[in-house]
């Protein structure tokens, strides 16, 4: 019996995480633990640890952390409480191995605990490129404190395996992300409007709009850039989701509410849509706004375009339906008639996702549960 932890923090991680987590634990021989932290834990977020319940994990561990002070300081003493809430809880379950996905603080802070506690890392989506966020260097960090690495493509792996790690046991599988909407059932345009409680026409749209933890800007400033963009379009109804709480994350919040105030009757503020109803959103809107991964990763398997604002996902590799724009409101309303074009809208509908790959799902579990533990627990630099 194998005992794997599964590090989840945010509801976009658990989102991905759900299904492998899942087919794990139908597996006879292995037992998972769940280590909830963060985002899932805060009322104002969603309270979205009772989706990791929903999704059959009746008991998951809750590694509590203050939610930081909105400032980068904030966020190293958030980091640093997670990482020795974290330590203690990872001593109790004694797992074989822990699942970390990507790059937040907190998976960082976790990583570490794991690090010195002797525990293999199983990392999945390192070798990505992020050069607006610091996300970007603690994913790097990461992958070279992990032992089995999972990456979304085939130039991810090699760059993964550039930086160091041996090629054996980096493994490209593809976007679990892709997987997962390709083999969700989705909510009907009825279920989903009465849900969110909007009508969603064509030409609607779905935002997320985090901060660039590496842009020197106004926050506030470019947040209004893009509410400035999207008032530019009087006929599109707008559904916007939360930004994750990454420094200056609030100052979104409080503008974005302030906004779905003044246009209630078209425009909806959900702190967290969770990942059926964001996957079936998918589905429903004409386009995607914001700087949010999903918006590169997953977003053009649902053939529709995606306007990416301003350097936080720059440097990913992106599918033909990704359109690339700057911070001002002339820039994002430019951006958004293209991605409402009917030439925009015909070429994502058949763009290719480099991300895809259909047997996703059993190749991380597969990796997961049978990698053999004594190849993880000790680590060679591989020199190309």
């Amino acid at each position: 019996m194998r005992t794997i932890a599964i590090a989840t923090g945010t509801r976009a991680d658990w989102g991905l995480l759900s299904p492998v987590a899942r087919a794990l634990a139908a597996r006879a021989d292995c037992r998972v633990e769940i280590l909830a932290t963060n985002m899932h834990l805060f009322p104002r977020y969603g309270n979205t640890i009772d989706e990791i319940i929903a999704d059959g994990f009746p008991s998951p561990r809750r590694v509590t952390m203050p939610p930081g002070t909105d400032t980068p300081l904030g966020t190293v003493d958030s980091m640093a409480a997670c990482m020795t809430a974290m330590a203690h809880e990872l001593a109790s379950v004694a797992p074989d191995m822990i699942v970390i996905l990507g790059d937040r603080f907190e998976m960082l802070a976790t990583a570490t605990a794991a690090l010195m506690l002797r525990i293999p890392i199983v990392h999945i989506a390192g070798g990505e490129i992020s050069e607006g966020a610091v996300d970007d260097s603690i994913r790097h960090a990461v992958t070279k404190m992990s032992a089995l690495h999972l990456t979304a493509t085939e130039p991810y792996r090699r760059r993964v395996i550039a930086m160091g790690e041996d090629p054996s046991r980096v493994i490209n599988t593809g976007a679990i992300g892709v997987y997962n909407i390709l083999h969700t059932p989705l909510l009907s345009r009825r279920e989903l409007e009465d849900s969110v409680g909007i009508t969603l026409p064509d030409g609607s749209l779905l935002v997320t709009y985090h901060p660039a933890t590496l842009d020197d800007g106004d926050i506030a400033a470019r947040c209004k850039a893009l509410l400035d963009a999207l008032d530019r379009f009087p006929e599109s109804n707008v559904i916007i989701t939360y930004p994750n709480n990454d420094a200056r994350g609030k100052v979104i919040i409080d503008l974005i509410e302030e906004y779905a105030l003044r246009n209630r009757d078209r425009v909806r503020v959900i702190p967290s849509l969770g990942k059926l109803r964001y996957l079936s959103a998918l589905r429903c809107v004409s386009a995607v706004v914001g700087n949010s991964s999903s918006g590169i990763v997953e977003v053009p398997s649902m053939g529709i375009p995606t306007v990416d604002i301003g350097i936080r996902q720059r440097g990913r590799l992106c599918s033909d339906s990704v359109i690339h724009c700057g911070d001002s409101a002339d820039d994002i309303s430019a951006a958004i008639s293209r991605a409402l074009s009917a030439e925009a809208r015909a070429n994502a509908r058949r763009c290719k996702n480099p991300y895809a790959r259909p047997d996703t799902l059993g190749i991380m579990v597969k990796a997961i549960a049978e990698t053999p533990l004594e190849t993880l627990r000790t680590k060679k630099f591989h020199d190309l």
